[in-house]
């Protein structure tokens, strides 16, 4: 019985997904794995994952409006911030940090804007799978804060 050898791809799996991320609008980690597989790379989702952690890749919108993932280096297009609003569920406040909560997949995008939206009223935000903390650089302000974020993701 004859043994089949994968020839050894010539570039690496980090560098091809690069290029995966800059040239194709792939919305989903399974859409990553296929490619990658198809390129004789023997990938699992979770590779994929840490390997989009690691490159720093974000998701954001295409010129059609879906959910891309790509490189975090890229300029930003702009977002039609009702295309946010459909994906944040609820903005809430203890007094001293702003918990917004999205659906799956959707935190990254949405603590992004946030980011760069409100860069002077935050310290910061962490984002995970769905919700994203909100860290505002004064408590005194938390409340017109939240205000102003809730009114910007539902802004025509």
């Amino acid at each position: 019985m004859e043994e089949k050898v994968l020839s050894k791809p010539t570039k690496s799996r980090i560098e091809f997904l690069k290029q995966l991320l800059n040239d194709d609008n792939l919305s989903t980690q399974e859409e990553l794995v296929e490619k990658l597989e198809k390129s004789n790379f023997q990938v699992t989702q979770s590779t994929v994952s840490r390997d989009l952690r690691k490159l720093g890749a974000i998701r954001t919108f295409d010129s059609q409006g879906r959910t891309v993932y790509r490189l975090s280096t890229e300029v930003i297009p702009p977002v039609q911030s009702t295309s946010l609003a459909s994906m944040v569920t609820s903005l809430k406040s203890n007094g001293s940090m702003i918990v917004i909560r999205t659906h799956p997949g959707s935190a990254s995008l949405v603590g992004r804007y946030v980011d760069i939206h409100f860069s002077d009223e935050i310290l910061g935000c962490i984002a995970g799978d769905d919700t994203v903390f909100v860290a505002p650089t004064s408590h005194a302000q938390i409340k017109n804060l939240l205000f102003k974020i809730e009114q910007s993701l539902n802004e025509d």
